[in-house]
């Protein structure tokens, strides 16, 4: 049997968010597994109670003694998110740059993980040997500190894994893209690329954050009033900008939301963000004149417990908005989205505050990499192979269409799930499925979409609740009026409906004896259909119905 490298995406592929990859090499019997992120993504209205959501990490898990490691590209949650959840299952040493290992720290701390020796800071551009594959990160750009890109050596050859990336000539914080090690790889032969599709859609370049440095400093020399920017917390050179815009301007600057004094502590203690004025505490901030300070937020994309959203419904204790502000949305707004923002935006303006976002004025670059971009890396690289990642079944295959046209011998398109054979074989391709679905975080516990709970709460929310106690003497009559409580019913007559479920009741207990265990079920039963389509016909609606039975 000859030894195979292996590639397989639990998430990510087919979805942005939650990116989840594998690579194995060895022979079929005995094969050793590298996990490249561990990331989630954030739940939308449809799921009521469910914030998070992660690869099902099974397939790997019941090959955890095999799991040599789990190598983080960069800090974003949809690459870092799930570590605390899944981790405790697999137990294996964790590889990141120095920035990444201080969010991750901070994720166990929260958590209260011990995970004891187990994370290994690796140096910008450092190396990490883990027989059979010796891991080399490269150097990017993208819209966090610390972009990686991984090159992977295997004894049948190269492998690139770009991580998430852009081409930034000027990324205001950390090195430029390492084009000159790319192209060096590029030389010696890449089996494969595995590459970012988020942006194949867009033409031209992605831009560069020093262009939007002077873009706001432009705007916000216009503005006479408060001015409070939101945006992405982990977009450490955003940040810089805003603090370098205030010193410019005269204003001091307030940090506020939790996320962005936890990546502003961990920039700090990283080596970054050092020639900047000092935040003021927005307790402090409160005293100082409207015209002289700025407020850096998080809440960019409208989440209801975000800052910004906290500030403009005036309930956040801190930091209050008037009319003559200016409000500027320094980020994207990601599609979903729209609904919850364009309702926060409408808010500020019937407020008289000013609203700059995308859409109005140059705030905002993208993360990741424009066709031209595209272009650069395939240039340098030139893979026998590419499996776009990272993108909706839409982009995945937009971008297998894009390598055809960058003449790349084998495009191969892959979904969650998806084993590909890298080697041996003339060519890569898809030829076994791995188990992969999604959990969903309901509280602490990891559920299955089709999970009780989830399908109780959903029902709940749209139907509401009713529960009926009826009290039974021990002849076995019913003592009194049952005991009735209904939520999220739209009943305009208490009296009225209260009475027709007690006929109801009546009605079906006459046929069933209370003092019979065996025809007890059946009883529940058919009172939980009867009082249910009583229910519906007054309201329209069947609500989550629960029917006690208590002996006096």
């Amino acid at each position: 049997m000859k030894e195979e490298l292996l590639f397989c995406p639990l998430g990510g592929s087919g979805e942005i968010g939650m990116n989840m990859n594998l690579f194995a090499y060895g022979k079929p019997d005995n094969q050793k597994w590298i996990m490249v992120d561990i990331g989630v993504t954030f739940a939308d209205d449809t799921l009521p109670g469910i914030d998070l959501i992660y690869p099902d990490p099974g397939f790997i898990i019941d090959k955890k003694e095999d799991l040599l490691g789990i190598i983080l590209t960069h800090a974003h949650e949809d690459h870092i998110g799930a570590i605390a959840h899944i981790w405790p299952q697999i137990k294996c040493k964790i590889y990141s740059t120095p920035f990444t290992a201080a969010l991750i720290r901070e994720k166990f701390k929260e958590k209260r993980v011990d995970i004891g020796n187990n994370l290994k800071i690796v140096d910008l551009n450092g190396t990490v040997d883990l027989k059979p594959f010796k891991i080399e990160f490269i150097t990017l750009t993208h819209s966090i500190l610390e972009p990686n890109g991984l090159k992977i050596e295997t004894p049948a050859g190269n492998i690139l894994h770009t991580g998430d990336w852009k081409c930034d000539p000027n990324p205001l914080i950390g090195d430029k893209i390492d084009s000159k090690r790319l192209k060096e790889i590029g030389k010696k032969g890449v089996l494969a690329m595995i590459c970012d599709s988020t942006n194949v859609f867009s033409i031209g370049r992605a831009g560069s954050e020093l262009d939007v440095r002077k873009s706001l400093l432009n705007i916000m020399s216009r503005l006479k009033k408060r001015i409070i920017v939101t945006s992405f917390a982990s977009n450490v050179a955003r940040m810089e900008s805003i603090f370098y815009c205030a010193e410019k301007l005269g204003r001091q600057i307030s940090l506020v939301g939790r996320s962005m004094h936890r990546i502003y502590k961990a920039a700090k203690q990283c080596g970054y963000l050092k020639d900047i004025i000092e935040p003021i505490d927005p307790r402090d901030a409160k005293k100082i004149s409207r015209e002289k300070i700025i407020y850096l937020c998080t809440g960019s994309q409208g989440e209801p417990m975000g800052a910004m959203m906290r500030i403009s419904s005036y309930v956040h204790p801190d930091v209050h908005i008037e009319n003559g502000d200016t409000v500027i949305f320094s980020s994207k707004i990601i599609p979903g989205n729209e609904k919850k923002l364009y309702k926060l935006h409408n808010q500020l303006v019937r407020e008289g505050i000013e609203v700059i976002s995308e859409e109005t004025e140059f705030v905002h670059v993208s993360g990741h990499p424009n066709r031209e971009d595209l272009k650069d890396m395939y240039n340098w690289v030139k893979p026998n192979a590419v499996i776009p990642v990272h993108g909706e079944h839409r982009h995945m295959i937009e971008h297998i269409n894009f390598a055809k046209e960058m003449q790349v011998p084998y495009p191969v398109q892959v979904e969650n799930g998806d084993i590909v054979k890298i080697y041996p074989g003339e060519k890569p391709e898809v030829y076994d499925k791995a188990p992969s679905g999604r959990l969903y975080v309901d509280g602490n516990i990891p559920v299955e979409e089709d999970s009780k709970s989830i399908k109780e709460r959903k029902n709940l929310s749209s139907n509401g609740y009713m529960e009926i106690t009826i009290l039974v003497t021990p002849k076995g009559n019913i003592h009194r009026r049952p005991i009735l409580t209904f939520k999220g019913l739209p009943i305009t007559d208490d009296e009225e409906f209260i009475h027709g479920i007690e006929e109801e009741i009546e009605s079906i207990s006459n046929t069933f004896s209370f003092n019979n265990e065996k025809q007890k079920v059946n009883l529940i039963d058919a009172l939980k259909i009867g009082c249910r389509k009583y229910t519906k016909e007054k309201t329209g609606k069947k609500p989550f119905t629960n029917i006690n039975i208590v002996k006096i």
